[in-house]
């Protein structure tokens, strides 16, 4: 007897026993228990047949008469009935689950047939977009091949605006040496000669010294436009005197002819920047002060140079009108090329140029150039 029968053949006994003394009173509550307690257990039908058979063995004596010993055997066939009511639920609940789990297989295998259909489609796809996928790659590699040529033309073209605004600096300085090396002194030498002849006409040719005087009148303001030419070019103080006084007398020009009060703020260190990084500050401030003049309808503008680490800042300021920085300075859009120039400018020493404004907020302008090779400032007294 395995363990699960000795477990329950003690209590089967004992109800078992009480079941037959008390008669027709009885109570079948015990019997019900004891074959869920089985089910618990484990224990299948047969074996509490057996159980039942031992404890039924141990109710009946020798000395009872047959009459008795079938009476007793009836009333506990009806107290087994009972305990075996709880494994006939089991066992109709598991037929009808494997009833149902004999449907559900069905399902499954029509569904895993549908599902074997659908890789096989699956599969043929994947090889579809496999194709594709190469078929991207290879435009992909083409694509790159293409964007890293256009930016290789790009940089040629960088690298020639550069060397284009080089050219036009240095072809300006040539031209502003010659206006004021050789232009400048011929109209001077026939103004001389012009003066002499004056002189020698004033005994007899009074005409003669008329038609002079206005000749030196055309001649002198031949001079002053020349002057004025020369200075647009490039103004030799930039070259001779530095930075701040070639800004000062280029505003006080500015300010006579435009009306617009402008003010200067600098530090002297700003003059041991080389002469290209110099030339570059003087082009920010002129073509940021030609723009007020010409869009801004502002009364007032402040150019501010000051010292950054290892690098120096120039802010432009005014009162205008302001614009969106966005739509001007698209190329092609409104020809502000000025200011694209001067952005250029800027990167080819190094630094950069930034442009805040907004309608009727005016408008900032800040370029930052560092010093020679990034190194820090060498200040001079």
């Amino acid at each position: 007897m395995n363990r699960e029968w000795r477990t329950l053949l003690r209590p089967y006994r004992a109800a078992l026993r009480r079941y037959l003394r008390q008669g027709s009173a009885a109570s079948l509550q015990p019997a019900l228990r004891l074959g869920r307690q089985a089910v618990g257990l484990g224990v299948e039908t047969l074996d509490l047949a057996l159980v039942h058979e031992q404890a039924l063995a141990a109710q009946t004596l020798p000395k009872d008469s047959s009459a008795a010993r079938n009476r007793i055997i009836r009333r506990a066939g009806i107290f087994f009935t009972e305990a075996i009511l709880p494994m006939e639920e089991t066992h109709r609940t598991a037929l009808e689950a494997n009833s149902h789990l004999s449907r559900l297989n069905h399902v499954l295998n029509r569904r895993t047939r549908d599902l074997s259909a659908s890789n096989r489609e699956l599969k043929k796809e994947i090889a579809q977009r496999k194709v594709v996928e190469q078929t991207l790659r290879q435009s992909e590699r083409q694509s790159g091949r293409l964007l890293d040529r256009s930016r290789r033309q790009q940089e040629q073209l960088r690298h020639l605006s550069r060397r284009i605004l080089s050219a036009q600096e240095d072809e300006r300085k040539r031209i502003s040496r010659e206006l004021h090396d050789v232009i400048t002194q011929v109209l001077t030498s026939i103004n001389v000669r012009l003066a002499v002849l004056k002189k020698e006409a004033a005994v007899n040719a009074g005409g003669l010294t008329q038609n002079i005087a206005r000749t030196q009148k055309l001649v002198e303001k031949s001079v002053d436009i020349v002057h004025r030419f020369a200075y647009d070019l490039r103004p030799a103080a930039l070259d001779y005197l530095g930075l701040i006084p070639a800004l000062h007398s280029f505003m006080s020009r500015f300010m006579k002819e435009t009306g617009i009060r402008v003010r200067l703020t600098a530090f002297a260190g700003v003059e041991s920047l080389s002469s290209a990084r110099r030339t570059v500050l003087y082009r920010v401030a002129q073509e940021a002060l030609t723009n007020v003049a010409r869009h801004a309808h502002a009364t007032r503008a402040d150019v501010n140079i000051r010292r950054l680490p290892n690098a120096v800042g120039m802010d432009i300021r005014d009162n205008g009108n302001g614009f969106e920085p966005k739509r001007v300075l698209v190329v092609g859009r409104r020809k502000r090329l000025g200011l694209l120039g001067v952005r250029e400018r800027v990167e080819m020493v190094g630094g950069s140029l930034g442009v805040e404004s907004s309608p009727g907020k005016g408008t900032t302008i800040t370029a930052q150039i560092p010093f020679r090779n990034g190194a820090k400032e060498h200040t001079r007294p």
